[in-house]
């Protein structure tokens, strides 16, 4: 399920009891794994939805910082990712995100991260400028904005 307000991108993501490791909370690589689901429902689906649909084409992940507040846990239920656009370049753009222990507003920021992402061109193996299009779109989820 996904929503928006105030520049925010809401995901929502299900961990799996795999996903868990032997102190029984969700380990790093797969919070990891989690932010990506998330990172894909607004840069792949929202974004074609609203016409910028080369970002699906080929963006890459230049710089990952990820920060523990609480642990995840893997008990059925669905985690709030929360994501908003902070800068935007030229050829890169910052993702933050806050990623909540369940599946509301109120529930406790247990994570936050961010990525540095670059459009990436498949057929030449090399990173590209962001377009117009790709502009508006990511704009419109910049932390102030409204996602319209």
């Amino acid at each position: 399920m996904e929503g928006q307000s105030l520049g925010v991108f809401v995901a929502e993501v299900r961990p799996r009891w795999s996903d868990m490791d032997s102190f029984g909370h969700v380990n790093h690589a797969n919070t990891v794994t989690l932010l990506e689901e998330a990172r894909v429902d607004l840069l792949f689906h929202e974004a074609a939805l609203r016409g910028a649909d080369d970002l699906a084409r080929g963006v890459v992940v230049a710089k990952l910082v990820v920060d523990y507040k609480a642990p995840l846990f893997a008990n059925g239920g669905v985690l709030r990712i929360e994501m908003s656009v902070r800068e935007i370049r030229a050829a890169y753009f910052v993702l933050d995100y806050a990623v909540r222990g369940g599946p509301t507003e109120s529930d406790p920021v247990a994570v936050t991260a961010s990525t540095t992402l670059a459009p990436y061109d498949l057929t030449s193996g090399k990173p590209r400028r962001i377009t117009d299009t790709e502009r508006d779109f990511l704009a419109a989820w910049h932390s102030g904005g409204n996602g319209a």
